[in-house]
């Protein structure tokens, strides 16, 4: 058998390490999905309206988890199809999740797609103090235990499931949605509908892909209030996000992250109805689920070459004189010298390499104000996402003020907390966020 040269030996090593694929690099960005259905098997107290008991369910309610690992950071993504939690249940699970599973609180967003027909889960937090006379009962430990274990086994799974993945970013537009700040000739206002009002028709989307380009997930981000049907109906659903999303997993087979963003002021184009059918409920999967569907399919390019940082800060801005407290809120506010009291507004930050910039807050935000800080932001893809590790109420454009309604009743904040949250947020994702710190 004839030997081989050094020389010969050191070109067919140039040869085989030019040929063969970057394994590193395409194994580098993981990510994984589990869908976990959290649908009591017994009456609950509906969260939204006034207080209710559930007589039955029209359609299942879920937990969906996607988790993301770009070599150095783990990053996950819950979507709940409830209305909302206080922070203290968010910073409750967040605890455990450190603690069993040795994940960073920091890597942890819990958004609720905010249904108004889903149970309460945990202590009702902030609206007790607007809304007393609502909260007579005490919350099912039961079923918030069950909620809550089912998020920690839920990561647990798509920990254990990560596996090669790629990343794509998109837009998509549905006018789904409407503005509910229904004004009269006098100026005063009422929840109703506004066409003239501001509003968000955009989608932000991401798409996830399995290594063979197959999909794994989507994750739609999309203003809209789940209040497709009223107080008057007593069934379980996921109101328009839920049933969007599921209709988008049925022609997908993968499922879908509905996020909600500022539906603070932004209605479905058909609302609170006394039923599914009355409220064309079904009509949801053309106007919303379809243009998902059509954005998804737009995302021309995904990449496996994915770098993800998670970050935060801490907005602080005046309450309202003479607003009382929750006691299990007690580290979100602080009195200054002077005697301010003060809201320690939690606002996170994800950035995914250098053109995606997403951020969240525990608020019922005003679109006017995430449509501003977008519009600021050097990202081009920028995506905020509401009611996400709690709620601490509404946060109002200014000039909404002067015409009163239901909105201003349940803010906790003092005139200008628009333009605080603004440009605390847009200076951040213009200095911190672009610099990579």
């Amino acid at each position: 058998m004839q030997k081989l040269s050094f020389r010969s030996l050191f070109f067919c090593f140039l040869f085989a390490i030019t040929i063969l694929p970057d394994v590193s690099v395409a194994q580098r960005f993981r990510a994984s999905v589990v869908k976990v259905d959290i649908t009591p098997d017994n009456a609950q107290q509906l969260l939204g309206y006034h207080a209710r008991k559930s007589t039955g369910v029209h359609d299942k309610i879920y937990h969906r988890i996607v988790a993301m690992d770009d070599g150095k950071t783990q990053f996950y993504l819950i979507s709940t199809d409830i209305c909302l939690i206080s922070p203290s249940q968010y910073d409750k699970l967040a605890a455990r999740l450190q603690k069993e599973l040795g994940i960073n609180p920091m890597h942890i967003w819990w958004s609720a797609t905010h249904t108004h027909s889903a149970p309460e889960v945990g202590p009702a937090g902030l609206p007790s103090v607007f809304l007393g006379d609502r909260y007579k009962h005490d919350f099912d430990a039961k079923y918030t235990d069950l909620v809550e274990q089912k998020i920690i086994d839920g990561i647990r799974d798509a920990k254990k499931n990560l596996a090669p993945a790629k990343l794509g970013m998109g837009w998509g537009l549905s006018n789904a949605n409407i503005n509910r700040r229904a004004r009269g000739i006098d100026g005063k206002t009422s929840l109703g509908m506004n066409p003239d009002g501001p509003v968000d028709r955009r989608i932000g989307m991401m798409r996830l892909e399995k290594a063979d380009g197959s999909l794994m997930a989507l994750v739609a981000n999309y203003a809209m209030h789940g209040t497709v049907m009223s107080g008057e109906n007593l069934l379980i659903s996921g109101d328009g996000p839920g049933i969007v999303s599921e209709y988008v997993e049925e022609k997908t087979g993968a499922p879908l992250l509905y996020i909600n963003g500022a539906a603070g002021n932004i209605a479905p184009i058909y609302s609170v109805y006394p039923s599914p059918g009355a409220g064309r409920l079904n009509q949801f999967k053309a106007m919303l689920g379809e243009k998902i569907l059509d954005a998804s399919k737009k995302i021309g390019a995904t990449t496996n070459e994915v770098t993800l940082k998670a970050s935060g800060t801490i907005v602080e801005i005046p309450r309202k004189e003479g607003l009382g407290w929750p006691d299990d809120l007690d580290s979100y506010t602080r009195t200054t010298k002077a005697g301010t009291n003060m809201v320690k507004l939690p606002v996170r930050f994800l950035k995914i390499n250098d053109d995606v910039a997403i951020w969240s807050a525990p608020l019922e935000l005003f679109c006017e104000i995430s449509n501003e800080i977008r519009d600021r932001s050097p990202f081009p893809y920028t995506f905020y996402f509401g009611y996400t590790n709690g709620w601490l109420g509404y946060l109002l454009a200014e000039e909404e003020l002067k015409y009163g309604g239901y909105e201003p009743t349940v803010s906790p904040y003092a005139p200008g907390a628009a333009k605080s949250l603004t440009e605390a947020v847009s200076n951040y994702l213009q200095s911190e966020m672009r610099s990579g710190h």
